[in-house]
């Protein structure tokens, strides 16, 4: 006989990873077995499948179970694994981590080739929130990403960003399955693998800089390597270009600048002339004295006129070399020395 006063625990179901279509993109298949997916106004084609494969593709509009078909299944599961990959590799996918037919948190990846996976974890081991991980509001959403992260969790259950907060301390696995609210082993294993939080031993607990990654790392601040995530493309998945999306929200700018506010000065004594003329003298004189050497029509040129012309000072003397040779061009050019006299001369240089 059962004891009524002895209360049974509830077993809560896991929560599973669906794959889903993104927002704006539908699939479209042709009576020829050709599947193309399509968004604002493209089509990218994905390859010819079955009918049994397209009917059930259609089910990515709501999602499909990542675990209900495989690359080692039968034919429809191959296909429909090989369709999903190919869209994943496109970046049109997105991933749902539900519980009781309620999501729990929505993947967005961040590059081509995210694909979500799950390593192992243990109740003795130690993990922690990331020094480059960061919580913020998106519209009405709250989303938890990382420069490093290949995927951006936008969180649908409050209690995952209250968790999250609990992990900027180090927490061993076994403590928080004790705690109210704990968001299951598998988020964070997905945690774990884009990143975001990562495992410490005891040793190093009190040096988390270091333990994370490696020496290149911890010469990174937070922000200067999130900048250069974001400004990078194929590390981000946000529009890049001129797209105007705020042009509804302000006003445009006026056709013609309006003055500037405050009273006119007027400056009497600025004279910019003679700041001007001052560096054209300078520049006209040394014109004159690198063309003096080559004024002289009525000889043929020596050696000693190459000798004479002016020289920057080096050791080298390369940087002379140069501005003899550009006096002897500028010379020929203008018909002053003959084209033979120049070769016989560059020949005694």
């Amino acid at each position: 006989m059962r004891n009524p006063k002895k209360k049974t625990r509830r077993r809560i179901a896991p929560p599973a990873i669906f794959a889903r279509l993104s927002a704006r993109i539908t699939l479209e298949a042709h009576p020829d077995g050709n599947v193309f997916a399509c968004f604002d106004g493209h089509s990218d084609g994905l390859g010819k499948f079955s009918t049994g494969a397209v009917k059930r593709a259609q089910e990515l509009r709501t999602g499909l179970p990542l675990g209900s078909f495989a690359s080692d299944g039968r034919a429809v599961e191959k296909e429909i694994d090989l369709l999903v990959r190919r869209l994943a590799r496109r970046g049109l996918l997105e991933y749902r981590l539900r519980r009781d037919d309620k999501d729990q948190i929505v993947i967005e990846p961040q590059i081509s080739d995210y694909w979500p996976q799950t390593p192992k974890l243990g109740d003795a081991d130690t993990i922690v929130l990331s020094r480059f991980a960061y919580l913020r509001r998106r519209g009405n959403e709250m989303v938890l990403e990382s420069p490093r992260a290949g995927a951006l969790f936008r969180i649908c259950n409050p209690d995952i960003a209250t968790a999250m907060a609990a992990l900027s301390t180090p927490q061993k696995i076994s403590r928080l399955r004790r705690q109210e609210g704990f968001p299951g082993i598998e988020l964070l294993a997905l945690l774990v693998d884009c990143q975001i939080l990562f495992k410490v031993d005891a040793a190093s607990s009190d040096r988390l800089r270091q333990a994370e990654g490696d020496d290149n790392l911890v010469l990174w601040d937070f922000h200067d390597l999130l900048f250069h995530t974001h400004s990078t493309e194929g590390r981000q998945a946000n529009p890049l270009g001129g797209l105007y999306p705020h042009a509804g929200v302000i006003s445009p700018l006026p056709a013609v600048r309006p003055r500037w506010p405050g009273r006119k000065s007027i400056c009497a004594n600025f004279r910019p002339r003679r700041a001007i003329r001052r560096p054209r003298r300078c520049c006209a004189s040394a014109t004159r004295h690198a063309t003096s050497t080559t004024s002289n029509r009525s000889r043929s040129p020596s050696c000693h006129d190459f000798s004479i012309a002016p020289r920057a000072f080096s050791r080298d003397g390369k940087a002379g070399l140069i501005l003899t040779t550009a006096v002897l061009i500028s010379s020929t050019l203008r018909g002053r020395i003959r084209p033979a006299a120049v070769l016989t001369s560059s020949n005694s240089i």
